[in-house]
């Protein structure tokens, strides 16, 4: 796991994002407010802990896709620091054909990886083709077996989760199952679907 910071200019209130799966920070960038903000990614494993926070007034946790399970296995045992949660398009059951993406579907995204399909991946992600990209083939395999072996995740509430009904990565009727009950906000967006805000508080509002 690696933790970086997008932006770190001593603001009183930190966001912490657990992102999703060979993505990076760039679906981000565009989000204005005045927070620090800071990136995780690669959950190959999860025995990083993250920097100090105990300074901010209030520090957030913005996680997607399977950056969802991934922060809930993380936080298991560790003091949680997060006044807020909010999840976006992931659920704590990362790989099963009820309640997160089916395993023939994980399987098959193992197996085939490449450059060209992950390509398709972030068209399929961004809803339309994506600027070519560049990708470690070994590492980003090495990263989906990590997440499906580490399976299920403990329970984890979030204050919001958000489900964009045109994932084509999880599929929405899985999360809509995952969630039930929660305080569930569903959008006509693909699995990345921050084009649709402008700022950071939109997604915690």
């Amino acid at each position: 796991m690696q933790a970086r910071w997008l932006k770190n200019s001593g603001a009183d209130e930190a966001i912490a994002v657990f992102g999703g799966w060979a993505v990076g920070p760039s679906p981000f960038l565009h989000l204005r407010g005045p927070q620090d903000v800071l990136f995780v990614e690669d959950y190959r494993d999860l025995a990083t802990d993250l920097p100090d926070l105990s300074s901010y007034r209030r520090v957030s946790l913005l996680a997607w896709s399977f950056g969802v399970a991934s922060y809930a296995h993380w936080q298991a045992g560790r003091p949680d620091p997060f006044a807020r949660k909010v999840a976006v398009n992931g659920t704590l059951h990362p790989v099963d054909r009820t309640f997160g993406i089916p395993p023939v579907a994980m399987r098959k995204t193992v197996e085939t990886l490449s450059p060209g399909a992950y390509q398709l991946f972030l068209a399929r992600a961004f809803g339309a083709a994506q600027p070519q990209a560049e990708m470690d083939v070994e590492a980003r395999q090495q990263e989906l077996r990590a997440i499906e072996a580490r399976g299920d995740a403990p329970a984890t509430a979030f204050d919001r989760i958000w489900i964009g009904t045109k994932d084509k990565i999880f599929p929405p009727a899985n999360m809509r199952r995952a969630w039930e009950g929660q305080d569930v906000r569903e959008i006509p967006a693909p699995h990345a679907p921050f084009e649709r805000f402008e700022t950071w508080e939109e997604m915690f509002a």
